[in-house]
């Protein structure tokens, strides 16, 4: 998505770390009228997947999976954090490392929400090193449901996540891939 990568060379900054910041647009304030057209974008790739729920882990994740939801004209349930008061009765568990925060989580996300005969989409801000998707991949496999693919906004290519998930027969769908960065310059890998 050449819009994408527009986005990320006009208002992105590389932070010491390898931390890329799009908070101005991306995750932290969001521009509405491009989170509609990810939303769009993310529809259009996977229109004839079937699709029946989006998935996301909480939070930077929800804005972009509830615009793909809305594209797509299903629901969007996101795995929270930590389990809560408000999840009770049976769930779906796995332990997730953020490679931003450097801590793991146990995602929880009830079974009322994800089912045995649905089709899952992945949504998320970022891919990295690939653990989140790969937790909410075990999440989906525990439910019984079909994986669709993963949709994400960046990739850090260089992080060879998204290259893991592919090679294990997962559609991976990105709207740019980071194929190098540091604090003079950002490159993009080509897409089709």
């Amino acid at each position: 998505m050449q819009l994408m990568e527009e986005k990320i060379l006009t208002e992105g900054k590389v932070l010491p770390g390898g931390i890329l910041k799009v908070g101005s647009f991306l995750n932290q304030q969001i521009d509405t009228a491009f989170l509609k057209e990810m939303g769009v974008e993310i529809a259009r790739l996977f229109q004839d997947a079937g699709v029946t729920k989006v998935l996301t882990i909480e939070s930077s994740g929800i804005a972009i999976a509830a615009a793909a939801g809305m594209e797509l004209g299903v629901p969007m349930v996101f795995a929270k954090k930590h389990k809560s008061s408000n999840v009770d009765g049976s769930t779906y568990t796995s332990v997730v490392h953020s490679y931003t925060h450097n801590t793991d989580y146990t995602i929880v996300v009830s079974s009322d929400y994800l089912c045995k005969g649905d089709v899952v989409l992945l949504v998320d801000d970022f891919l990295a090193n690939g653990k989140a998707l790969i937790g909410l991949c075990d999440l989906v496999e525990q439910a019984g449901a079909k994986l669709a693919g993963a949709a994400v906004a960046i990739e850090k290519g260089f992080q060879g996540g998204g290259d893991t998930l592919r090679a294990q027969g997962v559609r991976v769908e990105s709207l740019a891939i980071i194929e190098s960065m540091n604090d003079v310059s950002i490159a993009f890998r080509p897409q089709n």
